[in-house]
């Protein structure tokens, strides 16, 4: 009777996590793809929107992030995002976003997808057109009316009325976190003093961010399918995300169906939850830590000696 052999090691049939290993297959690579989440800001010091219990001045931030709650209250709606706007603009990109900024300039066919609304990506100059921002930014001024729309507006505030007091919040935040019971009350602001757009001069002007309820942004998506389509996908990036909200978790396997290699950077390991990027297998790799430290050493071959600017033009 035969006898099977000893059980192989894990790493025989896991993801890799063997940087050389890694650098190989990047060097043999000519169409590369990444998905990007919350984690790859993670080291600019930025925090998710839900913030301490998901409150923001006594409000629920999720319930605040839909169309229903603009025509309902677009002053509230709008100050929460000009809130967002303005801590978004206190951090600064970190060598992670630069990493994917240097790898498509130097690789045409690098798209990175990412799943943030917060700017670094921008502000860090990537290439517009290799960089696919699924939900939107905050930083995209958007008519709630018709197509008109504005790219990059980093102004804080957007406008006078949407002025901060970020002290404010900070005490909000902290009383929340000790469970202290807080009433705010927001002085509401009128529709017709809100910026109108300047297109259709009725239509009152909205954060270009995706909200829940509303399909992610046709033309990006079009865009992220062409690519997909026009030919093999060689090595499929997922950095700081869970990848377990679709669509967007969906393009992991799109790209697995058409012959890409899987690289997971991500704080956790496979204990933790990856989503649509916890099927590893051999011949996939997994880099467990930070993306702002692990990116540049694992693109490395792509990009040399990462150099990150010493300011930041926005």
């Amino acid at each position: 009777m035969a006898t099977s052999g000893p059980t192989p090691p894990k790493s025989s049939y896991g993801p890799s996590t063997d940087i050389q290993e890694f650098h190989d297959v990047l060097k043999s690579s000519k169409r590369i793809m990444a998905l990007c989440g919350a984690g790859l800001s993670a080291a600019s010091g930025l925090g998710t929107f839900r913030g301490a219990g998901g409150m923001w001045r006594n409000h629920k931030a999720t319930a605040l992030a839909t169309p229903e709650a603009f025509e309902r209250d677009p002053g509230l709606v709008w100050l929460f995002y000009s809130y967002r706007r303005h801590m978004a603009l206190q951090a600064k990109p970190n060598a992670g976003h630069y990493a994917l900024v240097e790898a498509s300039k130097r690789m045409r066919s690098f798209l990175t997808m990412s799943q943030n609304v917060d700017g670094l990506s921008q502000r860090a100059k990537h290439p517009r057109d290799q960089l696919k921002l699924l939900h939107g930014s905050l930083f995209d001024i958007k008519c709630f009316s018709c197509d008109y729309i504005e790219l990059n507006n980093f102004d804080d505030p957007f406008h006078p009325l949407l002025a901060i007091d970020s002290d404010e919040d900070a005490r909000l935040a902290a009383a929340a976190n000790n469970g202290e019971s807080t009433k705010v009350k927001t002085k509401p602001i009128l529709p017709k003093n809100l910026p109108h757009c300047p297109s259709c001069k009725t239509g009152l002007l909205r954060p270009g961010v995706v909200w829940f309820g509303e399909p992610l942004p046709e033309d990006t998506v079009a865009e992220i399918d062409s690519f997909i389509d026009e030919d093999k996908v060689d090595l499929m990036l997922v950095i700081g995300t869970t990848a377990t909200v679709y669509p967007a978790a969906g393009y992991v396997d799109e790209a697995r169906k058409k012959g890409a290699r899987v690289a997971v950077v991500n704080m956790d390991g496979l204990d933790g939850e990856l989503g649509a990027a916890s099927n590893l297998k051999r011949g996939d790799f997994l880099f467990q830590g930070d993306a702002a430290k692990i990116l540049p050493e694992i693109l490395k071959p792509l990009i040399g000696e990462l150099k990150i600017p010493e300011t930041e033009g926005v």
